[in-house]
Formats: C-alpha cells, sequence, structure tokens
C-alpha cells in the first residue's frame, strides 16, 4: 500500500480549478452586469411613479400641480404661492436623487399635452440614448 507523503494538489489540479472558475465568471459576468444595468433603469421608472403619486396629492390639496419654476421641490417644502399645501408629500429626507445620483427634471406642462413630466436622462446624463442610457420618463416614448 502506497501513501503519499505530501498530500495535496498538483500544480496541473489547480490549474484545472483556476481554469474552471475563469469560464465560469465569463459566463456569469455580463449577466450580472446586464442585470445591474437594468435594476437602475427600473428604480428610476419606480422613483418616477413615486413622485407621479405625490404631486396627484399636491394637486388634489393644491388645486394645481407645481409651477416649472417652484418644480418637485414644492413636494418637500411649501411653495409662497401654495395656500392649501398640505405636505410634505415625501417621506424620507427630501427629495431622491435618480440611480446615476442626478436631480429628475420636472416639467410643467409635459410634452404631447400632458400635465406634467419628470425625467432621469439615463446613465450619461444626456438626451436621447439607448440601453442604460436611454431616458426614463412618465410619459411614455412614441
Amino acid at each position: 500500500m502506497h501513501t503519499r507523503a505530501n498530500a495535496g494538489f498538483t500544480l496541473i489540479e489547480l490549474l484545472v480549478v483556476l481554469a474552471i472558475l475563469a469560464l465560469l465568471a465569463g459566463l456569469v459576468a455580463p449577466q450580472v452586469v446586464r442585470y445591474l444595468g437594468t435594476a437602475k433603469s427600473e428604480t428610476a421608472k419606480l422613483q418616477i411613479q413615486m413622485l407621479g403619486s405625490a404631486l396627484e396629492m399636491y394637486r388634489l390639496d393644491a388645486g394645481r400641480y407645481p409651477s416649472q419654476a417652484e418644480g418637485l421641490r414644492a413636494l418637500v417644502e411649501k411653495p409662497v404661492s401654495a395656500a392649501r399645501w398640505n405636505g410634505p408629500y415625501l417621506r424620507g429626507a427630501g427629495l431622491p436623487s435618480d440611480p446615476w445620483e442626478r436631480p429628475y427634471i420636472y416639467r410643467q406642462p409635459g410634452r404631447n399635452g400632458a400635465d406634467y413630466e419628470i425625467t432621469s436622462l439615463g446613465a450619461d446624463g444626456q438626451p436621447g440614448g439607448s440601453g442604460e442610457a436611454a431616458d426614463v420618463s412618465s410619459i411614455p416614448a412614441k
């Protein structure tokens, strides 16, 4: 009966394990990166919906949406011109930033006859774009 004096792994065994790990990382990493990218866009959509709900509550109290000049700040701080303000309309410490750490853009009135529009410019911070860089808006793209 033969016993190995130095039990352990050979260099070839270690190289095979490293090759398998590298292959798995090469297959899994792109999926993880793609998932993280879409997660930020989905987060922006959810935050825009939340801001839209807060704007509806503001309108019910004040009888109108915040003006362009008042902006989304009117959801957390009473504007001078809002007599029946009953806020703040958002929980937490103020207005959320988009997932890329930039403020949301508020337009009143919005495009295509909408009462308002809330937009995030996506990962690149520029209008337009595709994929992760695409704009996320409260008004669906046509």
